[in-house]
């Protein structure tokens, strides 16, 4: 077993107005790996390899991270019927339950509740990771270990490279979860990156929707990127070593813009293997990942769109 020390953590933390961390169980079981895949006290394989790289990556973290104070999104959190007591600087309930709130966190007093937001600070590690599949072999990113959003993930692939959108309702449309002509509510992860005015007010496209502005679908969409940079270029020359596409645009990034693309490059190769077929190898290159959260949620939707693009090149030529 392996321990995960707090205090390292804590200190810093308390330091700068964070709440400290509180674990029941501070020892966990450090991930056996062999031959690329998790295997148990018996030494049998067990999960995906994607479980093996987050096994792997999370051990990375507990025993290597750092506290990371980058500038982050936040936490939401909506306390119903509650009062703030701002000379006790906590959140009362009518039971005489009480939270303690903390310098970092923005709190706001509402009719029906107090709503809080908290800094989405995060212990990471800064050294580049690699992750590989070989999806010829059935070797998938897809993970056993918890639920992920599979067809949010899937969409969102498809609304940045096939629709190359940037607008949020259609993002909605595709999850088949719209609400925004009955309520003007967003669905979303992407809520948080929306523009805004500076009364915190949508600003809407030509069809009355919000977007994220000149990022993601707002750069690939005026490029045609993947179509003009990838699969017609692939078509043309396959052997080419410039088939790129980069959502890093700086230019785009002098106009208004929400989050800045954390999965921002794809590298891509056709591979004449000695088994006399050809394969479609990418690489995808991220600056960040919130890697509990959403990194196989990228892993995944990367896969996703490697395979559509083989598909295509292949059913067009």
């Amino acid at each position: 077993m392996k321990n995960f020390e707090l205090n390292k953590y804590n200190v810093e933390r308390l330091k700068r107005g964070m709440e400290p961390l509180s674990l029941k169980k501070t020892t966990y079981k450090k991930p056996v790996i062999k031959d690329g895949y998790l295997v148990d006290e018996n030494g049998n394989r067990v999960g995906t390899k994607g479980d093996m790289y987050t096994k792997k990556i999370m051990d990375d973290i507990l025993t290597r991270g750092s506290l990371d104070f980058n500038p982050r999104p936040h936490y939401e959190d909506f306390y119903g019927g509650a009062t703030y007591s701002v000379t006790d600087k906590c959140i009362k309930f009518k039971d005489g339950k009480e939270i303690k709130t903390y310098k970092n966190q923005d709190i706001f007093i509402k009719q029906n509740g107090v709503r809080v937001l908290t800094p989405a600070h995060t212990i990471s590690v800064n050294n580049g990771i690699e992750c590989s599949y070989d999806l010829s072999k059935n070797e998938t990113p897809m993970i056993t270990l918890r639920p992920i959003a599979t067809k949010a993930s899937c969409a969102e692939i498809l609304w940045i490279y096939q629709r190359q959108s940037n607008d949020l309702v259609l993002f909605d449309e595709m999850l088949g979860k719209s609400t925004w002509d009955s309520n003007g509510r967003i669905n979303n992860w992407w809520k948080d990156w929306a523009l805004k005015d500076d009364f915190g007010n949508y600003k809407l496209n030509d069809l009355g929707h919000p977007t994220i502005g000149k990022c993601y679908g707002g750069s690939t969409g005026p490029r045609n990127m993947l179509r003009k940079e990838v699969i017609d270029e692939i078509k043309k020359n396959p052997d080419s070593r410039r088939l790129i596409t980069c959502l890093w645009q700086i230019d785009d990034f002098n106009e208004e813009h929400g989050l800045k693309p954390c999965a921002f490059l794809t590298v891509w190769n056709v591979r004449h293997d000695f088994d006399g077929k050809n394969y479609l190898d990418m690489t995808m290159v991220q600056r960040s990942s919130d890697f509990a959260t959403a990194g196989c949620i990228n892993q995944v939707q990367y896969a996703a769109l490697l395979m559509m693009v083989a598909k295509i090149i292949q059913s067009e030529n």
